[in-house]
């Protein structure tokens, strides 16, 4: 018989939608818990794409996609405000 794991411990991917409200309340959201949160993911990242034996470019890659997608939605507005500007100096 399977025994039951308490919804504290569960990782995220095993928790069921009606379960997700009390899991969230229970994660530690003080600046030690959320650092701890960056701490592990950094290290499950380096360890699954990094510190590899045969690595690839992909690791670096979704870094730099990431740092991409971050700088274009940071300065969104101001080149959407260009392009217009752009297009009606273009078409009188």
């Amino acid at each position: 018989m399977a025994s039951i794991v308490p919804v504290k411990e569960k990782k995220l991917m095993d928790v069921k939608l009606g379960e997700l409200p009390s899991w969230i309340l229970m994660r530690d959201f003080t600046p030690k818990g959320i650092v701890g949160a960056f701490q592990r993911g950094y290290h499950r990242y380096y360890n699954k794409y990094i510190n590899v034996k045969k690595g690839s470019i992909a690791g670096v890659n979704m870094v730099l996609a990431a740092y991409v997608l971050f700088s274009y939605c940071l300065s969104y507005k101001e080149l959407s405000e260009c392009f217009l500007h752009y297009l009606a100096s273009s078409f009188p």
